[in-house]
C-alpha cells in the first residue's frame, strides 16, 4: 500500500510502498477514505509522543471502509462504513470497566502506538469496543474530523464542561479543536466568546458560533475584558491551543466556580504551567482535563449532526491528496490553516 512515512523525527516525509497490514484477532484493517490532518500528527512528527516507534505513519482521524477482519471480531462485517475515536480502549482495565475508554490504560491509538492512516489502508485494535458505524447521511470528509477535535471538544463541553443554555464559554485558541468547541457550545444555547491571535480565525469563529471575539494580541488586558463583558467571568473555559498563557488566561477569566478545561497539549516548555492557583482556591475554581471520547458517547452526537444541530463539515477548509501531506504537516505549527484540511485522496 501508499502510505506517507518518517524515518526520524522532524525528517522528510515522503509517500512510500510498505507492506499492507493484516488484522490481528480483535482488530480489523479499514480502507482510508478519508483522514484529517491534525496538529496531534505535527506533535508525533516532532518527537513529542514517547509511543512512537521509528520509521512511522502517522494519521489518526479517519473513515473508511472495514477490508479485513480478526476472527474474534462480532459487532463488524467487511463492507461496513465506520470511524473511530483516537483512543482505542482494551475494554479489560479498571478504567474500560467504569466506562472511561478514553483513559485505557492499555490504550492504542493509530498514529502514535501503531501506523496510522496517511495510508491507503490502517488497522483498528480492539474494534467491538471502539469502531463506529456511520450512518449514510454523514460524508467521509466529515466523519474523517470527528475522531480526534470534534470528539474532543465533545466531550470537553458537554461531558466534562456540563455547558448549559445561556452560560459564557470562552474558547481560548480557534484552530479545529476550538472551532469545534465554538460550535458545540453554541448549539448548546451558550454566549460563546472566542479567543486568538487572527482577524482572519475570529471571523470564521463567528461564523461557527461565536457571539463575541477578541484579539489577544491587541488587548493588554484581555482576562479584564472578559470578566467585564461577562459581568464576573466565563462559566466555562477552555483552552484549545495549549500553551502556558491560554491555560492561564483561561483560568483566570473565569466567575466563582467556573470550569477550566484542558483540551490543547502541553508540550516541551508549556508542560507545566504557571497556575492562578489563589484563585483556584478562593474561587472554587474547576481545573478538569478531558482527553479524547467514548465510541459509546458517539450516537448523541450523530444524532445531532443528522438532524442539523451540529454541522462539522462547515469546519473543512480544503481537502489535499497524500503526496501534498509531506509538506502540509510540517507547517501545522505555522498556522497558516484557518479550517480543518482533509486527506482524501491515496
Amino acid at each position: 500500500m501508499k502510505a506517507l512515512v518518517y524515518e526520524k523525527f522532524m525528517g522528510p516525509l515522503q509517500v512510500q510502498n510498505v507492506p499492507d497490514p493484516t488484522p490481528s484477532p480483535h482488530s480489523v484493517v479499514v480502507k482510508v477514505s478519508a483522514t484529517g490532518l491534525c496538529r496531534s500528527d505535527w506533535h508525533g512528527w516532532v518527537g513529542h509522543d514517547p509511543d512512537i516507534d521509528l520509521p512511522h505513519v502517522p494519521g489518526h482521524e479517519l473513515a473508511g471502509t472495514i477490508e479485513a477482519i480478526g476472527k474474534e471480531v462480532k459487532n463488524f462485517k467487511i463492507g461496513d462504513r465506520v470511524t473511530v475515536p483516537f483512543v482505542s480502549g482494551c475494554g479489560k482495565c479498571s478504567e474500560c470497566h467504569s466506562g472511561n475508554h478514553q483513559v485505557c490504560d492499555n490504550q492504542r491509538q493509530p498514529g502514535f502506538t501503531h501506523w496510522g492512516s496517511f495510508a491507503e489502508y490502517v488497522v483498528l485494535d480492539y474494534a467491538d469496543i471502539n469502531v463506529v458505524k456511520l450512518p449514510d447521511e454523514i460524508d467521509d470528509n466529515t466523519a474523517a474530523i470527528l475522531g480526534c477535535r470534534f470528539i474532543t471538544s465533545f466531550r470537553a463541553i458537554v461531558d466534562q464542561g456540563k455547558v448549559s443554555s445561556g452560560q459564557w464559554v470562552a474558547i481560548h485558541g480557534c484552530g479545529g479543536v476550538g472551532l469545534s468547541a465554538i460550535m458545540i457550545a453554541n448549539s448548546l444555547g451558550a454566549q460563546v466568546i472566542a479567543i486568538d491571535i487572527n482577524d482572519e480565525t475570529l471571523d470564521l469563529s463567528q461564523a461557527m458560533g461565536a457571539s463575541y471575539t477578541f484579539n489577544a494580541s491587541k488587548s493588554d488586558h484581555l482576562v479584564d475584558e472578559i470578566r467585564d463583558l461577562t459581568n464576573g467571568g466565563a462559566h466555562v473555559s477552555v483552552d484549545a491551543l495549549g500553551s502556558q498563557t491560554t491555560c492561564f488566561n483561561s483560568i483566570s477569566n473565569l466567575r466563582k466556580r467556573g470550569k477550566h478545561i484542558q483540551v490543547g497539549l502541553m508540550t516541551d516548555e508549556h508542560q507545566h504551567p504557571k497556575v492562578p492557583m489563589d484563585r483556584v482556591l478562593s474561587d472554587e475554581l474547576e481545573i478538569i482535563g478531558s482527553h479524547g471520547m467514548q465510541a459509546f458517547r458517539y450516537t448523541e452526537m450523530l444524532n445531532m449532526i443528522q438532524a442539523g444541530k451540529l454541522t462539522p463539515q462547515n469546519l473543512i477548509e480544503r481537502t489535499i491528496s497524500l503526496e501534498q501531506a509531506a509538506d502540509e504537516l510540517p507547517a501545522m505549527d505555522e498556522f497558516q490553516n484557518h479550517g480543518v484540511v482533509v486527506i482524501n485522496r491515496f
